[in-house]
């Protein structure tokens, strides 16, 4: 099983501590709140999973971020995020992505299939890349 540690990477605070509020309630660790690639990168060790926003304080980084922590740092990203059609980049690195305004529902499906490899039946969840098992 993997680690039950998530990191949000998300400049939008409000949208942050709701994605916060939800993983803390299920009973998930959430180790940091990155608003921008550096400190995304930064707080990625250690994390088994991370919900990812396309765009993030400093532009619309979020892909390259999730590519480089599923890379160097093994973490499986969701990406959670009004623009889909902005994820070119980081769709090989990515289980999927979840479109804003996001369900609580879609977001724990989300984290049980990032740590559990449980399929989400949840269509909130659009299923991207390689990864589809």
């Amino acid at each position: 099983m993997m680690t039950k540690t998530a990191l949000i990477v998300e400049d939008e605070i409000f949208v942050a501590l709701d994605l916060e509020r939800i993983l803390l309630d299920a009973g998930y660790t959430v180790a940091a709140i990155a608003a921008d690639s550096d400190s995304a990168i930064q707080a990625a060790p250690g994390c088994g999973f991370a919900f990812v926003d396309v765009n993030l304080r400093d532009g619309p980084t979020g892909p390259g971020v999730a590519e480089r922590m599923a890379r160097d740092y093994g973490v499986k990203v969701v990406f959670v995020t009004a623009n889909p059609a902005q994820i070119d980049r980081g769709m090989e690195c990515a289980l999927g992505y979840i479109r804003k305004p996001f369900s609580e529902a879609a977001i724990l499906a989300a984290a049980a299939f990032a740590t559990d490899g449980e399929r989400p039946a949840n269509d909130d969840i659009v299923m991207l890349g390689s990864n589809i098992a």
